[in-house]
């Protein structure tokens, strides 16, 4: 997961058209995002579901005391609750569709922020609600769009593929160092020892730190940015055992049973 510097750093203003209301409670925003483009974090009173048409983006949402990073391929969107912060940055060209939704025409609990799997139907949904807002002669269709989209995303498979960081304002600088570290160059085999000391630390030190910060096992952690870094690289039609050495995994077989028992599928299922 490289995290190149950003070439342009942007405040995210939604407020305006793209507000949702309760009479028109989905909105879709399409803009051609520039790699490495970085959204500062800002938040909304209203969701928001993350979905690029091409293109990869990397997500940080705030967890209570932590972060959470989302790699987001076309293949998946990130639906991020109402009042949460976030950040986005564009780690390549991307075609961004971005949906505002009001949380309290959903028809389940919304308040949590999850990594979902995108539908033949939900791709099909979101140009279409686009096209059909654009036409004041259409909003019957785009009522009716709107709430089959609402149930399309509500009812959208979770996807467990989140890294936990360490908050940028409370958490352990050190850890954050040795986790971006991590992020940077995901196929890398180094032991929490060689991370350690990279980032000035003993490994005692930093287990704990994994521990007490992130609630996780350094080999747990690594485990889900290995599985973050796979997906968009398997939806992109990459070969597996490719996958699994941009992973740091000596063998196709080891990477391939770690999928297996993390997602319930083996890898060639999300290949493409």
């Amino acid at each position: 997961m490289p995290q190149a510097k950003p070439t342009l750093s942007l405040p995210l203003d939604d407020t305006g058209p793209y507000a949702p209301t309760r009479t028109r409670p989905v909105r879709v925003r399409t803009r051609e995002v520039r790699p490495n483009t970085h959204f500062e974090a800002h938040m909304h009173p209203w969701g928001q579901l993350v979905y690029c048409r091409t293109g990869l983006v990397r997500a940080t949402v705030a967890a209570g005391a932590t972060q959470t990073a989302y790699l987001i391929p076309p293949s998946r969107a990130l639906w991020i609750a109402p009042a949460v912060q976030h950040a986005v940055t564009a780690l390549e060209a991307t075609h961004m569709q971005t949906v505002y939704a009001d949380a309290r025409a959903m028809p389940i609990d919304a308040s949590t922020s999850r990594l979902v799997s995108v539908s033949a139907l939900l791709r099909a949904l979101i140009p279409a609600l686009d096209d059909a807002a654009r036409a004041p002669d259409r909003r019957q269709r785009e009522t009716l769009l709107a709430r089959v989209m609402l149930d399309e995303i509500a009812h959208a498979p979770t996807l467990a593929l989140g890294i936990a960081l360490p908050s940028p304002e409370g958490g352990d600088k050190r850890l954050r160092m040795l986790c971006e570290t991590v992020l940077r160059a995901p196929g890398e085999r180094r032991t929490l020892a060689e991370r350690a000391h990279q980032a000035g630390i003993s490994e005692r030190t930093a287990a704990r730190l994994f521990h007490e910060e992130l609630g996780i096992r350094y080999q747990q952690w690594r485990q889900q940015v290995a599985l973050a870094h796979a997906v968009p690289l398997l939806a992109r039609g990459a070969p597996v055992g490719e996958v699994a050495a941009a992973c740091g995994y000596a063998s196709e077989s080891a990477f391939t049973a770690m999928f297996r028992a993390a997602l319930g599928q083996p890898p060639s299922r999300f290949r493409g």
